[in-house]
């Protein structure tokens, strides 16, 4: 069987040496696995778990076909089953740690290495026990509907990388989880996220941390450029005088431009937050407030307004801010990438440490492919993101142990595209499923 970490082998920037048979086999004795030597032992069987995922997670009957070996997929399945969700947990932690010392500064913008935080969901088989674990979307009959997972990812804006991730029930708040993922921010680093994630305690914590961050404003928040304008005082007033701003001003740094107080420390503790964090938080932290528009013919006007701790105007112009927020949007990307190209966005494992062992595998792989495309790039002299990700995927499938990385195909730079999101080709005229299967079978009979 081909090792897909023989393929990458010849890479400068190598940490799939995490992934090759050695430090799996470590991996799987620091989780406190043993075993016996056979042919499907947890090494052999993470190595073609790598390889199912590659070949856009193809059915298990396939893999013995495709790894050249003599099993069952009974076999692979409960071999699968055997390994602890620890293990892929480890790997994939020892990878980003890897890609720490080597990977994670390409890209940086102004100094910063940026990050970009959002949620996004995937589906899977219906089974009870992922019904009662993850839940199904509201409106959806009982036996009418699949479980749905809510998947919080970070990534590197310079590589696409995954860093950190987590897969919680449907209905769960974006920042139930984000600040778990903490840990993984050096002092200086940058996140950029969306309107979700903005809050005065999230603000507040990154801060502590000494991390940097571009997000846009909460639409209940108010916000006045009027130099010198009231503001709202902590501890009353607020329900009298309606309209005004929470924060007080403090410096005008252009017209849409300026720096203020926020003074939003909440009442009482968040469901996310411990009492220690909660305690921690000042009265109130200086940010910097910006808006613009964005015109694009066809559109109405988008206005843009952002809450930074990048105070310093001649280092961070509002134009470059603006354009760094517009990358944001490049993890929707990502997303698709993992969820549509790779066909993620259904696994088919039916328990709830079997759907996590998928997600963990496919993270590690879509960061391999990721991978490929930064050797790449350092080859043919072109930005990371502009490689194409579906070519990187096919040269690690279809490459032997050996093969030299070929040019893979440049995508051209169009920042302003936009696509209708629609299907041409009609889906056969089925009717919707809006009773259990077994009710319907039942008529069926009965006809």
């Amino acid at each position: 069987m081909r090792s897909i970490t023989e393929i990458v082998k010849q890479f400068k920037q190598n940490w799939t040496e995490e992934l090759n048979a050695e430090n799996i086999a470590i991996a799987c004795r620091d989780c406190g696995m043993t075993w016996i030597e056979s042919m499907l032992n947890p090494v052999v069987t993470i190595q073609i778990f790598f390889l199912q995922i590659v070949n856009g997670n193809t059915a298990c009957t396939e893999m013995p076909h495709l790894a050249r070996m003599g099993f069952t997929a009974a076999a692979y399945c409960k071999a699968r089953m055997r390994i602890k969700l620890s293990v892929f947990q480890l790997l994939l932690e020892r990878c980003v740690h890897s890609i720490q010392q080597q990977t994670l500064d390409t890209g940086r913008w102004l100094g910063h290495r940026v990050f970009i935080v959002d949620g996004s969901s995937f589906s899977m088989s219906d089974t009870p026990v992922l019904q009662a674990f993850f839940g199904q979307p509201r409106g959806q009959k009982p036996g009418c509907g699949f479980p749905v997972a809510h998947w919080l990812a970070l990534m590197h804006m310079g590589t696409g990388m995954i860093t950190k991730m987590f897969a919680s029930p449907m209905r769960t708040n974006d920042l139930t989880k984000t600040v778990e993922l903490h840990p993984e921010f050096q002092a200086g680093d940058l996140l950029v996220a969306d309107r979700a994630f903005c809050s005065f305690a999230h603000l507040c914590l990154l801060i502590q941390r000494g991390v940097e961050v571009v997000l846009r404003i909460h639409y209940n928040t108010i916000v006045d450029f009027t130099p010198g304008r009231p503001h709202v005082k902590p501890g009353g007033g607020s329900k009298k005088r309606r309209g005004v701003p929470r924060s007080r001003w403090l410096r005008g740094l252009g017209v849409n431009d300026q720096i203020v107080a926020w003074l939003k420390k909440p009442l009482k503790k968040d469901h996310w937050m411990t009492a220690e964090q909660f305690a921690s938080l000042p009265d109130e932290i200086i940010v910097r407030e910006l808006r613009y528009n964005i015109y694009q013919k066809g559109f109405r006007v988008k206005t843009i307004t952002l809450v930074t701790t990048l105070l310093d105007e001649e280092v961070y112009s509002l134009p470059e801010i603006a354009d760094l927020f517009r990358r944001r949007w490049e993890i929707e990307t990502n997303f698709a990438h993992v969820k549509t190209t790779m066909k993620m966005d259904v696994l088919k494992c039916k328990t709830v440490d079997g759907v996590l062992r998928e997600l963990h595998v496919f993270a590690l792989i879509y960061n391999l492919v990721r991978q490929v495309m930064v050797e790449a790039a350092l080859r043919q002299n072109v930005p990371p993101t502009r490689v194409s990700f579906i070519d990187a995927l096919r040269w690690l499938k279809s490459a032997q142990p050996g093969d030299e990385l070929s040019k893979l195909v440049v995508n051209p730079d169009r920042p302003d595209r936009y696509e209708p999101r629609v299907r041409k080709r009609r889906p056969k005229k089925y009717k919707l499923m809006k009773k259990p299967r077994w009710q319907l079978k039942q008529e069926l009979a009965r006809q």
